[in-house]
């Protein structure tokens, strides 16, 4: 799947992002893909998300981000050995950071 610049257009994932009102439900993202006139891999993409609701653009790409990660790595556990519930995407490091440490995942 290509999810930045330069791929080829007819596989790529961020354009039926793009004309969705959200918040969305997954199955909004579903029908906006099949609108639009996307391949069954991208329908299936979407319809594999973890959320059922999503707020924002991003929240969106950050839980597909985690899902090419994790692919790439076969399933491997974190890097700190942690198996984490994939719809916690990133909010640990968020969430619990201190206030003199960034808190960008």
């Amino acid at each position: 799947m290509a999810f930045g610049q330069g791929e080829n257009p007819a596989s790529s994932i961020t354009p039926h992002l793009d004309s969705v009102d959200y918040p969305a439900l997954r199955e909004h993202l579903v029908e906006a893909a099949e609108d639009n006139g996307a391949n069954v891999d991208i329908i299936n993409v979407f319809k594999s998300l973890p959320r059922e609701e999503y707020l924002s653009r991003e929240e969106v790409m950050r839980d597909l981000a985690e899902a090419a990660r994790r692919f790439a790595n076969g399933g491997l556990r974190d890097d700190d050995g942690v198996d984490r519930d994939r719809r916690n995407i990133g909010r640990d490091l968020v969430e619990r950071a201190s206030d003199d440490t960034s808190r960008h995942p």
